[in-house]
């Protein structure tokens, strides 16, 4: 009966981080940390080899962060799968060569600063996910696989100036389960719809950084 009584409270402790209300840094680490899984599934998917760096959590707590990143896989799939081009070859649409850091940088930093001039929905954010996924795919397949933990601290940046507010207004990263979970028409119509949006704002970022860097 001890035992068990521990056992509630240790599980109380270690899911605290989502139940309560997240700091900055835990919001930052946490999207960070489904980035990374997001990218190793996409090189997976793609054949190829990364390896992720493991950051100590326990197991309840990575467990929760863990279906949170499935959830950004599933809605990621939906949006390859609308537009199956739009996230692939992402280096060569942006016209940049993956040779160093700062080009890196500044183009995923400027095509995310255009993905969200209209405003935040979960469909961006799984959006620009898809995008740091496909750059990192790119940059693994030009022998250049240093840089995909450059494309985790980007959006680790960007989420801290960027998406920190509006994280917190929902509760965090696990807002995103209801985007799969409900079973009201009218929020799954609002995804999809969501979703399709996305694609109009990636492609005129696109424009735009190849315009500037012309």
């Amino acid at each position: 009966m001890e035992m068990l009584r521990r056992s509630s409270v240790f599980a109380a402790e270690v899911f605290e981080v989502f139940d309560r209300s997240p700091t900055d840094k835990e919001l930052v680490s946490q999207g960070k940390a489904i980035c990374r899984d997001f990218i190793q599934a996409r090189l997976q998917r793609a054949g190829l080899g990364w390896s992720k760096p493991e950051h100590g959590k326990s197991n309840a707590s990575a467990g929760r962060l863990a279906e949170i990143s499935t959830t950004f896989l599933r809605l990621g799939d939906e949006l390859e799968y609308m537009r199956p081009t739009v996230y692939r070859n992402i280096a060569r649409q942006l016209n940049i060569s993956l040779t160093s850091e700062t080009i890196l940088s500044d183009a995923f930093l400027a095509v995310a600063a255009e993905i969200f001039t209209a405003g935040i929905t979960w469909g961006k954010v799984v959006s620009l996910y898809a995008v740091a996924a496909g750059l990192a795919v790119d940059c693994v397949k030009q022998s250049q696989p240093a840089l995909v933990l450059t494309i985790v601290d980007c959006l680790g940046e960007f989420i801290r100036k960027t998406l920190v507010t509006w994280l917190k207004r929902r509760g965090g990263w696990a807002d995103i389960m209801k985007c799969v979970v409900t079973t009201d028409p009218g929020l799954r119509a609002h995804w999809l719809v969501s979703s399709a949006c996305n694609f109009g704002h990636f492609l005129k970022a696109v424009f735009f950084f190849i315009l500037r860097e012309r």
